[in-house]
Parts: C-alpha cells; structure tokens; sequence
C-alpha cells in the first residue's frame, strides 16, 4: 500500500464542482482532502472584496454569515469530491445551522482555513462540523447540513 501525496485543488477546479462564482466564491483553494471525512479550504481576505465597503468602512471585519457559507462551500467541495462521477449534474444545498459562534474578527490580509469534517450522511443528506481559523486560532464555528440535489429539479 502506498501513501498518496495530496495534491492541492486551485480555484479553477473548485469551479468545476461548485456554482458559486466571484463575489459570492469563498474558497481560494483546498489544501487538504480525505474523501467521506474531511477537508481543509482557503480563504484569503482581501480589501478589495466588496462587503468591505460597507462592513465597515473604517473598521473592514468580515461578516460572519460569509464565514459561514465560505465554511459551507469547502463542505460541498467536499461532499462532490467525495460522491465522484455521482455527483455529475448535481447541487449542494444549504439546510440548517447549529450552533453558530464567532470568536474573533476577520480581516483583510487574514488567511481563513476553512477546517470540515463530516459528521454523518443519510442518503442525499450530509451533516458537518466546521471551524474557521486564522493563525490557528478558531474565529467561528459551527454545524450544518445539506442536501444532494438534481441540477435539473433546483430552482
């Protein structure tokens, strides 16, 4: 048996398992994968993101609902690299949050991990415990489900 060496998935990749797009795309890259257990996203914050202009315009923090959906979009990366050809013309939706903290702020030039792991599945439902960190320091956390859903009945 050999160790596999992960490689790395850059943005363009993760727009291939993801619809999200700028602005709204939270995750710059995954650093770290273990199919069906976890996963370990990247955010780089950045001034020129737009909720800066007005969250808040001397004081630029991140808002914590887009911590919380950046932490959702590595668990659907996540949950589509796990599901492989499966998960062709699929979406992952968003269901419901659980108990949601936020711990310190998060700022322009701060480097957001992005720490998933999978609590549980039941058929298309997921369930997941996420933690944002920066400098190793958890900033938020939270649990949350989604569902796995055809493309074509979305909407």
């Amino acid at each position: 048996m050999t160790d596999e060496k992960f490689e790395p998935i850059p943005v363009t990749k993760i727009l291939e398992m993801i619809p999200h797009r700028y602005p709204i795309l939270l995750v710059d890259r995954i650093v770290d994968l273990k199919k069906g257990e976890s996963v370990v996203g990247l955010k780089n914050v950045t001034m020129n993101e737009p909720h800066f202009t007005g969250h808040f315009p001397d004081v630029p923090i991140m808002p914590g609902v887009l911590i919380i959906e950046a932490l959702a979009q590595a668990a659907g990366v996540l949950a589509v690299n796990s599901m492989g050809e499966n998960a062709k013309d699929k979406l992952v939706y968003f269901m419901a949050i659980d108990d949601a903290r936020f711990r310190k702020p998060v700022t322009p030039g701060d480097s957001l991990y992005l720490h998933i792991e999978v609590i549980r599945t039941r058929g298309a439902v997921w369930k997941f415990k996420g933690t944002a960190k920066v400098d190793d320091k958890v900033v938020s956390e939270a649990t949350f489900s989604a569902m796995i859903v055809d493309k074509e009945s979305a909407g």
